[in-house]
């Protein structure tokens, strides 16, 4: 019988693992991705190799880790929104200021996000993963409206791109860039979407809030 962990145990695990990230992260921003050893990351953690290998299998599982949770945070506050505004409309354009308020929190895992492309088939793998679960989100949103009659119904794959695709360039214009402030960067993508919205809200839509 396998031994069950103790809330104490898992509660130091997670805490080493999240040492773990941390440093990488710190370390991927100062260094770059490429330039960044394994080694490094364990010695600025201050635990051992068979530690780092217990969470994760090498730099590219700790970078899939970093940006899947990265997603899941920015997932997390969009649904919390949802759940206070009902109007579909406004949850269009203000889901994504809190998607951007995300990016501007966390300007390390910003830049990790907009700096690591393209360095390897295994790191574009990675962003892969993450930018098709964030298309897969918002064509699972857009195909809502469009089923309830708030929104036209038009080809959702090419609205779901060009939503990630001014996502990226203006988090690389602010991070990377540096020729915008965050709050340039949220507007930036706020006033883009309000003008998408022009072109994709129904005139009279059939139904006033949600269903489901």
């Amino acid at each position: 019988m396998v031994p069950v962990k103790s809330e104490k145990v898992i509660s130091q695990m997670e805490e080493k693992k999240k040492k773990i990230l941390n440093c990488a992260k710190e370390i991927f921003v100062q260094k770059g991705y490429m330039n960044t050893p394994v080694r490094e990351i364990i010695d600025a953690s201050g635990y051992g190799t068979s530690t780092f290998y217990r969470y994760f299998a090498d730099k590219e599982d700790l970078l899939n880790t970093l940006l899947s949770d990265f997603l899941d945070h920015i997932i997390d506050k969009v649904n919390r929104y949802f759940k206070q505004e009902e109007d579909v409309h406004k949850r269009f354009v203000e889901s994504k200021r809190v998607i951007m308020e995300v990016f501007a929190e966390n300007p390390e895992l910003s830049e990790i996000y907009s700096r690591v492309a393209g360095l390897s088939t295994s790191v574009d793998k990675c962003l892969k993963k993450f930018d098709e679960r964030y298309l897969w989100f918002v064509h699972q949103n857009i195909a809502y409206g469009i089923k309830h009659g708030f929104f036209k119904d038009l080809p959702i794959d090419p609205i779901c791109h060009s939503i990630l695709a001014i996502i990226k360039y203006a988090v690389y214009k602010w991070v990377v860039l540096k020729e915008i402030t965050s709050t340039e960067m949220i507007e930036m993508v706020g006033s883009f979407h309000r003008c998408l919205g022009e072109g994709l809200y129904q005139k009279n839509p059939t139904k006033q809030y949600p269903v489901d």
